[in-house]
C-alpha cells in the first residue's frame, strides 16, 4: 500500500508554508543592518568634521553638609571650520566626563558665522560677557589670526583664517569666548544688511 497524505497532514504543510519566513526575515535584518552601517557611517563623516579643542579645566568644590565636594569643569569650543562654532561648559567627577559633557554643551549653542571669500568677517563687531570686551575687525588676506587665549580658539575653529581681535577687560577664558560667541552672532552680511533695510546694495554702498 502505497502511503496517501491525510487532510491534517496536507493542512499542516500548507501552514508550515510560512515557515520559508524565517529566511526572508534573515535577508531583510542583513539589509537592515547594511542600512544602519550606512547610516553610522554617514554620521561618523558628519562627526568627523568637527573639532574639540579643551580651553581650560579647572578642579572646583562645592560646599555641601558633609564637606567639600570636589569635580572638574571643563571649557570647550566645538566647530567645523565652515563657518559654525560653539563655546561649552562641562562639570563631572573626572576629567573625561567633564569634557564629554562641555562638547554636548557646545553642539547645543551653536553659531553660524558669515564668511567673506577671503575667510575673513564681514564687518567689525563688538561682543561683551561680564566683564570681558571683545574687538573683532576684518583683516587683508595673509594676515592670519591675530588673536590670543581663548578668542584665538573660537576663531580658529569658525574658520576665521584673516581677523584681527583684542581683548577689552577681563581675562577669564569662559568670559573671553562667551564675548567672541556674542560678536560673531552679531554679524550680518552686506545682502542681508541691505535685505532688513529695504534698500539695494549700490545705496548701502553710497
Amino acid at each position: 500500500m502505497t502511503d496517501t497524505p491525510t487532510k491534517q497532514e496536507i493542512q499542516s504543510k500548507n501552514e508550515n508554508v510560512p515557515g520559508a519566513m524565517p529566511g526572508e526575515q534573515k535577508k531583510n535584518n542583513r539589509n537592515d543592518r547594511k542600512r544602519n552601517r550606512r547610516g553610522d557611517a554617514k554620521n561618523l563623516e558628519r562627526d568627523s568634521d568637527w573639532q574639540e579643542r579643551v580651553v581650560q579645566i579647572r578642579r572646583v568644590s562645592k560646599t555641601v553638609k558633609g564637606g567639600k565636594k570636589m569635580s572638574f569643569r571643563a571649557i570647550v569650543v566645538i566647530g567645523n571650520e565652515k563657518g559654525q562654532v560653539g563655546v561649552g561648559v562641562g562639570k563631572a567627577g573626572d576629567v573625561i566626563g567633564a569634557v564629554r559633557k562641555g562638547v554636548s554643551d557646545g553642539k547645543k549653542n551653536l553659531v553660524r558665522v558669515p564668511l567673506t571669500p577671503n575667510n575673513s568677517i564681514p564687518t567689525l563687531s563688538k561682543g561683551r560677557d561680564g566683564a570681558a570686551n571683545v574687538l573683532i575687525r576684518p583683516a587683508a588676506p595673509g594676515t592670519g589670526v591675530i588673536a590670543g587665549g581663548s578668542i584665538r580658539t573660537v576663531l580658529e575653529l569658525a574658520g576665521i583664517k584673516n581677523v584681527l581681535a583684542k581683548r577689552l577687560g577681563s581675562k577669564t577664558p569662559l568670559n573671553n569666548a562667551r564675548a567672541a560667541m556674542v560678536a560673531l552672532s552679531q554679524l550680518r552680511t552686506h545682502k542681508s544688511a541691505s535685505r532688513e533695510r529695504g534698500i539695494s546694495l549700490e545705496q548701502l554702498y553710497s
